[in-house]
Protein backbone atom coordinates (compact mmCIF):
# COMPACT_ATOMS: atom_id res chain seq x y z
CA UNK A 1 0.00 0.00 0.00
CA UNK A 2 1.14 3.53 -0.65
CA UNK A 3 1.62 5.95 2.24
CA UNK A 4 -0.95 8.69 2.54
CA UNK A 5 0.50 12.06 1.57
CA UNK A 6 -2.56 14.24 0.94
CA UNK A 7 -3.67 16.75 3.54
CA UNK A 8 -7.33 17.10 4.40
CA UNK A 9 -8.35 20.65 5.18
CA UNK A 10 -11.76 21.20 6.74
CA UNK A 11 -13.32 24.60 6.27
CA UNK A 12 -15.68 25.84 8.98
CA UNK A 13 -19.32 26.32 7.94
CA UNK A 14 -20.27 28.77 10.69
CA UNK A 15 -20.82 32.43 10.00
CA UNK A 16 -23.53 32.29 7.36
CA UNK A 17 -21.37 31.04 4.50
CA UNK A 18 -22.65 28.88 1.68
CA UNK A 19 -21.86 25.67 3.56
CA UNK A 20 -18.94 23.54 4.65
CA UNK A 21 -16.42 22.18 2.23
CA UNK A 22 -13.42 19.89 2.32
CA UNK A 23 -10.23 20.16 0.27
CA UNK A 24 -10.21 16.39 -0.44
CA UNK A 25 -13.83 15.90 -1.54
CA UNK A 26 -17.16 15.66 0.19
CA UNK A 27 -17.49 16.06 3.93
CA UNK A 28 -18.20 12.65 5.43
CA UNK A 29 -20.65 11.57 8.12
CA UNK A 30 -19.14 8.61 9.97
CA UNK A 31 -20.88 6.40 12.52
CA UNK A 32 -17.68 6.35 14.56
CA UNK A 33 -14.14 7.71 14.47
CA UNK A 34 -11.06 6.26 16.14
CA UNK A 35 -7.30 5.94 15.84
CA UNK A 36 -6.04 3.59 13.14
CA UNK A 37 -4.64 1.21 15.77
CA UNK A 38 -7.98 0.74 17.57
CA UNK A 39 -9.51 -2.75 17.53
CA UNK A 40 -12.41 -1.80 15.24
CA UNK A 41 -10.30 0.16 12.75
CA UNK A 42 -7.50 -2.43 12.72
CA UNK A 43 -9.99 -5.17 11.90
CA UNK A 44 -11.47 -3.28 8.91
CA UNK A 45 -8.05 -2.13 7.67
CA UNK A 46 -6.77 -5.72 7.93
CA UNK A 47 -9.72 -7.12 5.99
CA UNK A 48 -9.12 -4.56 3.24
CA UNK A 49 -5.35 -5.14 3.26
CA UNK A 50 -4.69 -1.46 3.94
CA UNK A 51 -1.57 -0.42 5.85
CA UNK A 52 -1.71 2.99 7.52
CA UNK A 53 1.76 4.33 8.33
CA UNK A 54 0.60 6.59 11.18
CA UNK A 55 -1.14 4.49 13.86
CA UNK A 56 -2.37 7.75 15.41
CA UNK A 57 -4.20 8.74 12.21
CA UNK A 58 -7.93 9.22 12.74
CA UNK A 59 -10.15 6.94 10.68
CA UNK A 60 -13.90 7.06 10.18
CA UNK A 61 -16.01 3.89 10.08
CA UNK A 62 -19.24 3.49 8.07
CA UNK A 63 -19.05 6.88 6.38
CA UNK A 64 -21.26 8.54 3.81
CA UNK A 65 -20.78 11.85 1.99
CA UNK A 66 -22.74 14.93 3.02
CA UNK A 67 -23.55 17.30 0.19
CA UNK A 68 -23.10 21.04 0.74
CA UNK A 69 -26.80 21.37 -0.15
CA UNK A 70 -27.66 19.05 2.76
CA UNK A 71 -25.68 21.05 5.31
CA UNK A 72 -28.02 23.04 7.53
CA UNK A 73 -31.20 21.75 5.88
CA UNK A 74 -32.01 18.94 8.30
CA UNK A 75 -30.12 16.42 6.16
CA UNK A 76 -26.98 16.90 8.24
CA UNK A 77 -24.99 14.30 10.12
CA UNK A 78 -26.14 13.15 13.55
CA UNK A 79 -22.87 11.28 14.22
CA UNK A 80 -19.29 12.41 13.40
CA UNK A 81 -18.76 15.02 10.69
CA UNK A 82 -15.25 14.80 9.24
CA UNK A 83 -13.02 15.71 6.31
CA UNK A 84 -10.80 12.76 5.33
CA UNK A 85 -7.74 12.32 3.10
CA UNK A 86 -8.82 8.96 1.67
CA UNK A 87 -12.47 8.09 1.06
CA UNK A 88 -11.85 5.40 -1.55
CA UNK A 89 -13.11 2.36 0.36
CA UNK A 90 -16.84 2.57 -0.40
CA UNK A 91 -17.76 4.21 2.89
CA UNK A 92 -16.56 1.26 4.96
CA UNK A 93 -13.61 3.27 6.24
CA UNK A 94 -12.17 6.73 5.58
CA UNK A 95 -8.54 7.47 6.49
CA UNK A 96 -6.82 10.61 7.78
CA UNK A 97 -9.90 12.36 9.12
CA UNK A 98 -10.26 15.74 10.82
CA UNK A 99 -13.44 16.91 12.59
CA UNK A 100 -15.55 19.53 10.80
CA UNK A 101 -17.89 21.95 12.54
CA UNK A 102 -21.15 22.45 10.66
Amino acid sequence: ALPLLAAATPLDARGGGSGASCSTGDIQCCESISKADSAAASKVLGLLGVVVQDVNAIVGLNCSPISVVGVGSGNACSANTVCCENNSFGGLISIGCLPVTL
